[in-house]
């Protein structure tokens, strides 16, 4: 009797301890969201222009699925400003999503107060759990940009005689067709230091569409023309076409391209306009690619143009 009864309290010792066992336990670790290829600022230069549109460009993968996806600009520890402000945008259209390309642009509001302060981009989780990756940005006034890179000038001219001017096709519905001569002057104002410009015929199928050089795919474009200056001291314009008063004379011409041509006018190498970018008919981008790379500064824009190859 005494053998059974000790057996007895064995059992409920062991299951007594395998149930404090089983309630210690932890419980398993939720996945949580992360993030890749994050660019913040226009060619990831972490500078937001008070008025002026933003970029954002994020890769995110949800430990389960995404909740929504937000941005906070918070004032930084230690810094002062002319007066408190700060942001907060959210966005919901990621929902339900295991993974997404957050590619955004929205205007640094006017009433914004310049300085640096902590860019949080925040990924909640279904699941409970959240992702915040915190950078550094400078936000200015325009006029206190170092440098300010916009367009001043963008015509194209078809066999010597305009095709579009200040902001407008001189002829609605006229294309570029085969054997052309296409040619373009294009003007950036507000640079100096050094930079870089290139000018690109995009087909719009291909759905490419770069707002830095350094997202420039070769095997994609047709460049028209790429053109750079170098340790300018003032502010100042820069066009790929250069005249010299003092001289009457043009130092660089504007080049030309043939629209159906087999290279391109890609500098040093030109580019055989083949595969993916081989000329067809339909519409395609015609922009400027700037950046200075002095102050990290870009500036990108597109024109729709038709093309007509048959």
């Amino acid at each position: 009797m005494k053998t059974t009864k000790t057996i007895a309290a064995v059992f409920l010792f062991v299951a007594t301890f395998n149930a404090c066992k089983k309630d210690t336990q932890p419980e398993p670790e939720l996945a949580k969201p992360t993030i890749d290829n994050i660019e913040i600022g226009l060619g990831n230069n972490q500078i937001g222009v008070i008025g002026k549109d933003f970029h954002l460009n994020a890769e995110i993968l949800a430990g389960d699925k995404i909740e929504n996806v937000q941005v906070k600009i918070l004032p930084r520890s230690g810094e002062t400003y002319t007066k408190p402000w700060e942001f907060e945008i959210t966005w919901d259209q990621y929902k339900d999503a295991k993974n997404a390309t957050v590619h955004k642009h929205f205007d640094i509001p006017e009433d914004a107060a310049e300085g640096k302060y902590d860019f949080i981009i925040i990924v909640n989780d279904q699941n409970g759990t959240t992702l915040e990756e915190k950078r550094e940005i400078n936000i200015y006034k325009a006029e206190n940009l170092p440098v300010n890179p916009t367009l001043l000038q963008l015509n194209i001219q078809t066999n010597g005689s305009f095709f579009y001017r200040d902001g407008k096709f001189a002829v609605e519905g006229a294309n570029l067709s085969k054997n052309n001569e296409f040619s373009s002057q294009t003007t950036i104002d507000g640079v100096k230091g050094d930079g870089k410009m290139y000018l690109l015929l995009i087909n719009k199928k291909l759905g490419h569409r770069p707002e830095n050089i350094d997202q420039i795919d070769m095997d994609k474009v047709i460049v028209y023309d790429v053109y750079e200056h170098k340790g300018w001291e003032k502010v100042g314009s820069f066009s790929n076409a250069v005249f010299d008063a003092a001289t009457f004379t043009w130092t660089r011409k504007i080049p030309s391209l043939i629209v159906g041509a087999v290279k391109d006018n890609n500098n040093p190498q030109p580019g055989l306009i083949n595969g993916d970018k081989i000329w067809e008919s339909g519409t395609y981008y015609f922009g400027v690619v700037y950046k200075n790379t002095t102050y990290n500064m870009s500036y990108f824009q597109y024109i729709e143009v038709p093309v007509e190859i048959n």
